[in-house]
């Protein structure tokens, strides 16, 4: 059984114009086994599975299912060969249920009846193991519950093969873990599974093999057990790479923030953020861990001036040159002004911060934009800005006068990364800095942050890695349900440690200052 295969690409290409995404890439997948795809950013892994699932068409190359030969012009072709693919942007509708979504567009010749198509829908969740409440509204539901509604819709169409873009890239350990439990269930029944992804101690985890990309090309596929992370990132960089984070003695730290009271109430009257109170330091990384949806957010945009708080919330900025500024009330464009940038990069990459239609150098301009006029009297400063940001983050552009649409999301955040350190703040903000980045471009963020960190930089790191947080941060600070419920030196910390307060009830009495 193992040895059947499922699927099999050769010598398949596709260009864009002068850009070769894939060229003669040849790979095979098996029956009942979990093939992981590995490469790093702009390496053609999407645009490889995209032709699989129909929404490309290859230039050149074959590609065979169950060793028979098949042309995929659409998704619709692919269904057919029952292959589906899950992507990153889920494609629901808010107001209908779960069983309602899944069931959306099937032509099975039978009458619609949602009831049967209910029950039919039940034995699927069954069988693998799916936590889900089938009569919830998509609006009402967290990304892992949307998630596994898209994985059912492509079951409930019959498909064999699933390929599956980043799909931990916005899930919590634990939901991790529940979705590999999942996975191991559908391999165990013949399944084909192919994931894309960045994550190294994943694809360990997970798959059975793993195939490699690199700049378009396939170099290798490898048995996972024979893998490690370090012959993982040389064999997808072609050159050793160092997966040490370097993590220095704070010095010189100097209060920055005092945030106490902190509440953010939301439309609904419940409470995103709870009486929060913490401090951060200049010359220290404070991290941030919680579930995906605990206020992390709420936190960070209450002190860059991006959320209303209730009257008692007070953020006190401390500067060297005036006394402690209260940044409650004041706007986002005066809290900039006093050394403040906040980098958050949330699920739609261009829907804070940058603007697709313009280019990297007007991006970099958009900082210093007011009232109609620039800081800049030509485009010569912003230029060398996005040219050194593009040479430092190895961004992948024809030329900084490419419009940001046009970029991968890696490197889209890559600019928005890089434009935010460059404002030199005394207090830096970053969410999520490396989602969806490969591992080297991930270092390099890391490494940046330790640089801003020695120049007495406050940097408050949110992430979703907990070995990054416990490798990077000298302190980690867990947020659950919009309260702190604990702050753990990044030293000492365990990621079981971290995990109990991601869960843990809320406690009013811990000490969130984190000095004796």
């Amino acid at each position: 059984m193992e040895n059947k295969l499922a699927l099999e690409l050769k010598g398949v290409t596709k260009k864009f114009g002068k850009v070769v995404a894939n060229h003669d890439v040849s790979l095979q997948v098996h029956h009942g086994e979990i093939l992981a795809i590995l490469g790093e950013n702009g390496s053609g892994k999407t645009t490889l599975m995209n032709m699989v699932s129909g929404i490309y068409f290859p230039d050149e190359g074959q590609i065979f299912v169950d060793g028979e030969e098949v042309v995929i012009k659409s998704p619709k072709d692919a269904f057919k060969y029952k292959i589906g693919m899950i992507h990153q942007h889920f494609k629901l509708v808010d107001v209908f249920t779960a069983t309602e979504n899944i069931v959306l567009g099937v032509e099975d010749g039978k009458k619609y009846n949602i009831k049967e198509a209910k029950k039919r829908v039940k034995a699927i969740t069954d069988k693998y193991g799916f936590n889900i409440d089938l009569d919830k509204k998509i609006y009402n539901m967290s990304v892992s519950e949307k998630q596994t509604v898209e994985i059912i819709k492509v079951l409930y169409r019959g498909a064999d093969i699933l390929i599956l873009d980043e799909p931990t890239a916005v899930l919590t350990p634990q939901e991790t873990e529940k979705l590999f439990d999942v996975l191991r269930n559908m391999r165990k029944d013949g399944k084909s599974i192919i994931i894309i992804t960045h994550k190294l101690h994943e694809v360990l985890e997970i798959s059975d093999r793993v195939a490699i990309l690199r700049k378009g090309e396939h170099v290798d596929t490898v048995p996972t057990k024979d893998a490690t992370e370090q012959s993982l990132t040389e064999a997808m960089m072609g050159e050793k790479i160092d997966l040490n984070i370097i993590r220095e003695e704070p010095k010189n730290v100097k209060e920055r923030l005092d945030v106490e009271h902190l509440t953010v109430i939301k439309r609904d009257g419940t409470k995103a953020l709870d009486d929060v109170n913490f401090k951060a330091y200049g010359g220290e990384i404070l991290g941030i861990a919680g579930i995906s949806g605990c206020g992390q957010k709420e936190l960070l945009e209450s002190i860059a001036g991006l959320q209303q708080t209730t009257k008692k919330s007070s953020i006190l900025y401390k500067p060297d040159d005036l006394g402690p500024q209260q940044l409650v009330g004041k706007s986002p464009r005066e809290i900039r002004k006093l050394g403040i940038a906040l980098s958050f990069v949330p699920e739609d990459r261009l829907g804070m911060g940058l603007v697709g239609n313009m280019d990297i150098v007007d991006n970099m301009m958009l900082r210093s934009y007011k009232g109609g006029k620039t800081a800049f009297l030509s485009r010569k400063e912003p230029k060398h800005l996005a040219d050194d940001i593009i040479e430092k983050l190895e961004v992948v552009t024809p030329s900084a006068s490419t419009p940001v649409r046009r970029l991968s999301g890696g490197n889209v955040q890559k600019v928005l990364v890089g434009r935010e350190i460059a404002l030199g703040p005394k207090v830096l903000m970053v969410a999520y800095p490396v989602r969806g980045l490969d591992i080297n471009s991930s270092y390099t963020i890391y490494g940046l942050l330790s640089e801003q960190k020695e120049k007495g930089t406050a940097v408050i790191f949110v992430g979703e890695d907990l070995d990054v947080l416990i490798e990077l941060c000298d302190r980690i600070m867990v947020i659950n349900s919009g309260v702190i419920t604990g702050v753990v030196d990044g030293k000492t910390a365990t990621k079981e440690e971290i995990g109990l307060l991601m869960t843990k009830s809320v406690d009013r009495e811990v000490n969130t200052d984190g000095k004796e």
